[in-house]
């Protein structure tokens, strides 16, 4: 038997050991930085979020402004100018809108209503679902049937029942969103919020007499947080796509504020007369949002697992 000597601590690469003080911020970076893949989502992620809150300083036109229209300058090629000097680097539709604005403005549009439904919507499942598992009883037993219902129903049909009923707009787009993305997290945060239950640290919380919504929200939920925030990158990635379809089919935001979807909707009729950019670009600007949205998120999923070893 071959006798294998100690490894000396100081020996030992600065860069293989673990660092003890390491802040979460600084670890998500590093296994960002670990993975071109990732990394390259992240970068592409920032700079949409940039382009989209810089729009209006940067945009050449205000697409939302109808007296900068001008319907000659409706369905232009990349690369024209208009009668004004001001080039279209992308070209116009057909309303002569130029749709290098409409797509950074489209941008902040979906971007909006992803985030804030996905954001609004965690903030319901998450507390549901951690009522349910810390009561038990009829009370999960009800919050879960009303969640396998939710679940039972394919999302964009409950989208469209709803924005059938409430009619289009952005709030309304943003409130169909919610009331479709909410049972997700309450299925999430139950599952995790369970295992979390049956640990040392809420026992003692309840011997000492504390209030349940503290126990709740002060102790279970920043130990459900992790499979939430995996699960919200996905579903702000999902409700963009959804946002973009309802807009697509006509019920989804107002004309006088497109977003991407929109945009693709306004030149699908020109794609075979050979106007192709009016929807190929923001199909384009919207696939490069959905897909740096996944790559963050599925590396996020693999930086917060904690069955992952180090």
């Amino acid at each position: 038997m071959t006798l294998q000597a100690p490894v000396d601590a100081a020996s030992t690469p600065l860069s293989s050991r673990p660092n003890p003080i390491e802040t979460p911020l600084r670890r998500v970076l590093r296994e960002f930085g670990s993975s071109r893949l990732a990394l390259l989502g992240l970068v592409l992620l920032v700079l949409i979020v940039l382009l989209a809150a810089a729009a209006p300083l940067i945009a050449p036109q205000n697409p939302y402004d109808l007296m900068q229209l001008d319907i000659m300058d409706g369905r232009l090629p990349p690369g024209s100018q208009s009668l004004s000097g001001m080039t279209f680097w992308l070209g116009t539709d057909d309303q002569g809108r130029d749709m290098l604005s409409g797509i950074l403005y489209g941008l902040r549009i979906s971007l909006g209503v992803g985030v804030s439904s996905a954001l609004v919507a965690a903030l319901v499942g998450a507390s549901l679902g951690l009522i349910a598992a810390y009561a038990g009883g009829r009370t999960e037993s009800t919050i879960m049937r009303i969640v396998d219902l939710q679940l039972s129903f394919p999302s964009i049909l409950v989208a469209l029942m709803i924005l059938a009923f409430l009619g289009k707009g952005v709030m309304n787009v943003v409130l169909a969103l919610i009331i479709v993305e909410w049972a997700t997290y309450a299925r999430t945060a139950r599952g995790t919020a369970l295992v979390e239950r049956r640990k040392e640290y809420v026992e003692a919380a309840e011997c000492l007499v504390i209030p349940r919504w503290r126990i709740l929200f002060r102790h279970l939920l920043p130990n459900c947080l992790p499979p939430l925030i995996v699960i919200g990158t996905v579903q702000v990635a999902r409700a963009i796509a959804l946002e973009a379809t309802l807009s697509f089919l006509g019920l989804g935001v107002p004309v006088t504020e497109p977003s991407l979807g929109l945009l693709i909707a306004n030149g699908y009729q020109y794609m075979l007369s050979g106007k192709f950019w009016i929807s190929f670009y923001p199909g384009i600007a919207l696939l490069i949002t959905i897909v740096a949205i996944n790559l963050v998120g599925d590396q996020l999923r693999d930086v917060l697992n904690p069955r992952r070893s180090s």
